[in-house]
């Protein structure tokens, strides 16, 4: 690859990378596993490839539509983003630093399948007293739970 073809890459990753989740401004798209590929196309054109956090995401078209917006922020006016559905978007995918800024903004990321499940703990006080009070949370995604220690509600994400 010449320099400035590995040159466009770098600045489509770096790009890509720091698009926000629309729902969760806290966590960009790649903190949430979201951005499977970044890569250039024969033709020159720059594809990112992303899986949304569930099939049915409401947000997913603006996330391409704010993926193309930074890519040409960026000098890349050619670029394609292709929805991969399969496999389908794992809660594994959320980086280290994404689980920190959700657990900073009140979200509960749950533990990757490798880990045991253990007691939920609040993220505002860290209790470990907390209960789902309804699997339906702010988002599809998210379930509502509650601190009895605390008393606050706050959202975690389903395991998927």
């Amino acid at each position: 690859m010449s320099t400035v073809a590995l040159d466009r890459l770098e600045r489509a990753i770096e790009a890509v990378s720091a698009v926000p989740d629309p729902e969760i401004p806290v966590v960009t798209i790649a903190d949430l596993g979201m951005v499977r590929a970044v890569r250039l196309a024969a033709d020159g054109a720059v594809e990112v490839d992303l899986t949304p956090t569930y099939t049915g995401c409401p947000a997913t078209r603006l996330i391409a539509e704010e993926v193309r917006a930074a890519l040409a922020a960026a000098g890349i006016a050619e670029a394609r983003v292709n929805l991969v559905l399969s496999p389908a978007w794992t809660t594994d995918w959320i980086t280290p630093e994404g689980r920190a800024a959700l657990r900073r903004y009140g979200i509960a990321p749950p533990p990757r399948r490798s880990e045991p499940e253990t007691p939920v703990p609040c993220p505002r006080c860290g209790s470990t007293e907390t209960e789902e009070i309804s699997r339906f949370g702010s988002t599809p995604c998210k379930a509502l739970w509650r601190c009895r220690t605390c008393r606050e509600p706050f959202d975690r994400f389903k395991c998927l």
